[in-house]
């Protein structure tokens, strides 16, 4: 009887213990970036070439003559 009461109270809490794993907790609110800066952590890995980063705009052509 009591090895039956044993395995109940281990079973339980077992359960439980991985019941409450699964509940929902509140995650942390992100700050606000500045305004024309792009957030920390969020630059497009894998659009461009390797080894290449991406140009905002081409130089002028300068020409000789």
């Amino acid at each position: 009887m009591l090895k039956f009461v044993i395995l109940s109270v281990a079973s339980l809490a077992f359960v439980g213990t991985a019941a409450a794993a699964d509940l929902p907790r509140p995650q942390p609110v992100a700050p606000a970036a500045p305004v024309g800066k792009a957030p920390v952590g969020k630059y497009p890995v894998g659009k461009s070439p390797v080894g290449k980063y991406p140009v905002a705009a081409p130089g002028p052509l300068v020409t000789k003559g």
